[in-house]
């Protein structure tokens, strides 16, 4: 058990587990753009981990680069995302793989496609370690999961609760 503010988490996904998903969506997407130089572009904060992590088993050329969005307070969403760090790069004719760390309503997802479908991209995917399929609310497809789990609220490997647990080399869920 850990205790991040007022809120006590219990175990959940161990830091072996993390690692075999990453490697398989690695693999997946070295089959994807063997010739091709794709642009992965990380969500901060929460993807920071799940973006390092990645690019050290995918072995391809490609290019890294990071975007902020945010649209949660505390355990909750707040079903508006704000772009608060944009990209600066030309993206025209460019494949992008957006890299984020969780997908739960979408939302995120929806704001990302209209973003950069403006960057006039070649073709967008979208990757996530962790996709609750009962919360997504979208029609939006996510190309790369690592792992389905159920709507639960996480902290670890990225995920924070108010800031705290991003470090956590394994995920913890909300104790009951």
């Amino acid at each position: 058990m850990i205790h991040l503010h007022d809120k006590t988490f219990e175990p959940f996904i161990s830091s072996e587990e993390i690692s075999f998903a990453i490697k398989n969506m690695a693999k997946k997407m070295d089959d994807d753009f063997f010739d091709e130089v794709p642009v992965f572009i990380g969500v901060l904060n929460g993807s920071f981990m799940v973006l390092s992590d990645l690019m050290k088993e995918y072995r391809g050329m490609c290019e890294v680069s990071f975007l902020k969005l945010a649209s949660y307070e505390g355990t909750q969403t707040t079903h508006q995302v704000k772009q608060l760090i944009g990209l600066n790069q030309d993206l025209t004719g460019r494949t992008v793989v957006v890299v984020e760390d969780i997908v739960d309503t979408g939302n995120t997802i929806e704001e990302l496609k209209a973003i950069f479908k403006e960057k006039n991209v070649k073709h967008l995917k979208f990757a996530t370690l962790f996709f609750k399929p009962d919360a997504y609310t979208k029609d939006i497809k996510i190309d790369y999961i690592g792992m389905r789990i159920p709507n639960k609220f996480i902290v670890g490997y990225g995920l924070d609760y108010d800031g705290l647990g991003r470090n956590l080399p394994d995920v913890y869920q909300l104790a009951q």
